[in-house]
């Protein structure tokens, strides 16, 4: 999503385009190989950059959020999508395969420990990684934040959002027959996984068409329509992770398991008016969190490239690059 939207609006404040040093792709086993890369300054503070979704791929603008003076920026492409391979492919694609993919990155690069940037599922990857590996964390910036609770699913394809917008909720629910529109998620994932590609591609693109028309506050409601592969990895990707519920249980559920990042610095910045992943996720992890700040940004909704929400992630880049000594 943040892929297509472009960073039109956020393009003037972030540093110059730059190039990657390191290009690969990391066999990480079950037949998945992740397109790895890295910009900026080789001898710099690490971060690594986790992409939304599941399945939206990372792209060159969001290499431009770090001062390349200052920060060595890995980004990858998650299991199954962008220019990792096989593309689409949900075997051996669950929450805890891509945990330990960002493990091995890590280990593989020979870095110590990082600063992990990630936004709407994003976040929810990143929040679970410092759970999961809290030595290996620096700092977290989150944007746009996503628990993976079902009250957020319910919300987003259970017919809250589409409250406030009634002819894009109408395009993507009555496209499912009566019967089955109890369920969005499961009825869509049926099509999505139906073996036919041309009734996978149409219904990924009704898919990611809801998403993107909600993804920022300027907004039409009519967001140009995703190429057929981008779509269809995007939302076969997605929907395999919302039916299985992030493969979290009440174990692993991130509010569970809050007291393992308590000490973690972090910043979480929250559009007002996100119809994605509305602002009471980011107040619950914030109060939950003694060592977070929350930064509530007055006129924004979901995206990335809104003007707000970069200038607060660039704010919080600057402030963990003179927090400490590295």
């Amino acid at each position: 999503m943040d892929k297509e939207l472009g960073h039109r609006s956020a393009t003037p404040q972030l540093f110059a385009p730059q190039a990657p040093y390191d290009q690969r792709m990391l066999d990480v086993g079950d037949g998945h190989s992740i397109y790895v890369e890295q910009v900026g300054n080789p001898a710099g503070i690490p971060v690594v950059v986790l992409h939304g979704g599941p399945g939206g791929g990372c792209s060159p603008a969001m290499r431009r959020y770090f001062d390349p003076a200052i920060y060595r920026v890995v980004l990858f492409d998650q299991r199954g999508c962008g220019r990792s391979r096989p593309h689409a492919q949900v075997a051996a694609n669950t929450t805890w395969h891509l945990v330990a993919d960002i493990e091995l990155i890590r280990a593989t690069l020979g870095i110590e420990s990082w600063v992990v940037f990630g936004g709407s599922w994003g976040a929810t990857l990143a929040l679970i990684y410092a759970q999961s590996h809290p030595t290996r964390v620096r700092a977290l910036a989150l944007r746009g934040v996503f628990l993976s609770t079902q009250s957020e699913l319910d919300w987003f394809y259970g017919g809250g959002a589409g409250q406030f917008w009634p002819a894009q909720w109408d395009r993507f629910s009555t496209a499912i027959p009566k019967d089955e529109r109890h369920d969005l998620i499961a009825a869509y994932h049926r099509r999505l996984f139906s073996g036919d590609y041309a009734t996978e591609v149409a219904f990924a693109r009704l898919w990611a068409g809801w998403e993107n028309a909600l993804a920022a506050i300027d907004s039409d409601g009519h967001p140009s329509e995703p190429p057929a592969e981008y779509a269809h990895a995007f939302a076969r990707l997605e929907c395999h992770y919302f039916v299985n519920g992030g493969f979290l249980d009440a174990q692993t559920a991130i509010m569970a398991r809050m007291d393992r990042i308590a000490d973690i610095p972090g910043i979480i910045v929250q559009g007002r008016y996100d119809m994605i992943c509305p602002p009471a996720a980011a107040y619950r992890l914030h109060q939950a969190w003694p060592a977070s700040r929350l930064v509530m940004v007055t006129r924004a909704g979901h995206a990335l490239s809104e003007s707000g929400i970069t200038t607060e992630l660039l704010r919080a880049m600057d402030f963990f690059a003179e927090m400490e000594p590295w």
